[in-house]
């Protein structure tokens, strides 16, 4: 029987860091913990779910004592932001209604989204559910992610493939997947493909490189070529 975990469970607190970051009195924990849930399930069906589909990649959260700082991860900044910022105020009026607290809200760009696992899923997602050829999605999802510099992708999509009677399972692996060091960065995403014929899963893991090998290089010391002494000089 095949032991699973999740990538970056397994990476949290060691070489990743936590993405609730506060501490509670064992009073308050149960509640911060829930209001947690509540915010990024909000934020995912009113970002990610309807449109303007903005992908967001993460939620962070930290807390003080009196207010809730939310850090949005995000390939498509703009439409979060809205103009002149006024989607921004929208989003933090309705989350402060949400929990009832003081909230700041913070955006971050996603870079290069075919190395975000997350984005990749759901992108994947949304073709199947357009009734695209899912081997087609599969090997140019592959394939992006490579070319975008990703040492390794794997991938496995589960379902009525096709609109088969039957659900399997299909995969596709590319490069390297280094699942047990954990110096490794492994992101890891799951998107849910909601078609007419059911429900398809989406599975998405992407090697980066090492966690070592992405700290900025430090320059090489300057030495002075030593004069060159001939015999009898």
């Amino acid at each position: 029987m095949g032991q699973k975990v999740s990538p970056i469970g397994f990476r949290t607190g060691i070489t990743l860091g936590w993405k609730s970051r506060w501490f509670a009195p064992k009073s308050a924990f149960g509640e911060f913990l829930v209001e947690d849930e509540r915010v990024r399930r909000f934020v995912d069906d009113r970002l990610n779910r309807r449109p303007p589909y903005a992908a967001i990649a993460g939620v962070e959260i930290e807390r003080t004592r009196d207010d809730v700082r939310i850090i949005l991860h995000t390939a498509r900044p703009g439409l979060v932001i809205g103009p002149k910022g006024a989607e921004v105020d929208k989003l933090r009026e309705a989350l402060e209604n949400l929990i009832d607290r003081k909230v700041t809200v913070n955006i971050m760009e996603v870079k290069n989204p075919d190395l975000n696992a997350q984005l990749v899923a759901e992108g994947m997602a949304e073709q199947l559910k357009k009734r695209a050829a899912f081997r087609r999605v599969i090997r140019q999802h592959c394939e992006n992610c490579m070319a975008a510099g990703a040492k390794g992708v794997k991938i496995i999509i589960g379902g009525r493939l096709g609109g088969a009677e039957i659900a399997r399972s299909e995969r596709q692996v590319m490069g390297s997947i280094p699942l047990h060091t954990l110096q490794a960065d492994v992101d890891y995403g799951y998107a849910l493909s909601r078609t007419t014929y059911g429900a398809i899963g989406v599975r998405v893991w992407v090697y980066r490189g090492m966690f070592n090998e992405q700290l900025p290089e430090k320059p090489a010391p300057s030495r002075r070529p030593r004069p060159s002494y001939r015999a009898g000089s």
